[in-house]
């Protein structure tokens, strides 16, 4: 059965990046820049696996992204899967195949302006036995998990419930050991009934964030369960 508009994410990041010719290039370098911006960490992260230390591994991750935003290589790559994970990892195995690595820092970047590269959010690959591939998607699934978190975060500051979101948030991915509820519960002079309800609707939200940010990297709704499913075989591996 054909792809209907209603399956098309059309006002989706990636989707702007896909779009025909006749769109508005300002609109789909502001989209593929957002993108970059949020999903840096896999590409770093398979970068160090492929055993560039932590500078040159910054530096090569700062010159992909900036061909990359300068659009030299969307018209080969921007059909891969309609998956942004998928593209990227195409994109920078195609980078390292031909980047010469004795270029200086310096001359990294070619006017566009560099990613900020936070230290504190580099994570170091998640085993020293992960393969460059394994690597790249762990980090793109806790990529994911830690921007749906940031928004569940946002959401209870607006709501004034941000120290129920503080106390509660522990147990979003694991269930709380004996007795943790009810610690919960005295701190914030709520029931532990309560407690158990504000989890549960948290983590049906986090469902939801999670579907929502896994669809702004893909061009259509049928792919989210696949790409969920994907991601989270990823964080077990």
């Amino acid at each position: 059965m054909p792809e209907t508009a209603t399956d098309l994410f059309a006002t989706t990041q990636w989707t702007l990046v896909f779009a025909a010719g006749g769109a508005d290039d300002a609109a789909k370098g502001k989209a593929l820049a957002a993108l970059c911006g949020a999903y840096w960490g896999p590409v770093y992260a398979y970068i160090r696996r492929r055993g560039h230390g932590v500078e040159q591994a910054k530096d090569l991750t700062q010159e992909f992204f900036a061909r990359l935003l300068k659009q030299e290589w969307l018209a080969g790559l921007t059909r891969e899967g309609s998956r942004f994970r998928a593209f990227l990892l195409v994109a920078v195995k195609r980078f390292l195949a031909v980047e010469h690595e004795h270029r200086s820092a310096q001359k990294r970047g070619g006017g566009v302006p560099p990613l900020s590269l936070d230290d504190a959010a580099l994570r170091e690959p998640v085993s020293p036995l992960d393969t460059p591939e394994r690597a790249f998607d762990r980090h793109w699934a806790l990529t994911v998990i830690d921007r749906s978190v940031a928004r569940l975060r946002e959401e209870a500051r607006a709501s004034g419930r941000d120290r129920l979101f503080e106390e509660v948030s522990g147990f979003l991915a694991v269930d709380p050991e004996a007795g943790a509820y009810d610690r919960v519960a005295a701190s914030l002079g709520i029931s532990r009934a309560a407690v158990a309800m504000a989890v549960h609707r948290l983590r049906l939200r986090l469902r939801e964030q999670i579907r929502a940010e896994v669809g702004q990297t893909l061009s259509s709704t049928r792919q989210i369960d696949a790409e969920v499913r994907e991601l989270m075989v990823a964080l077990r591996a």
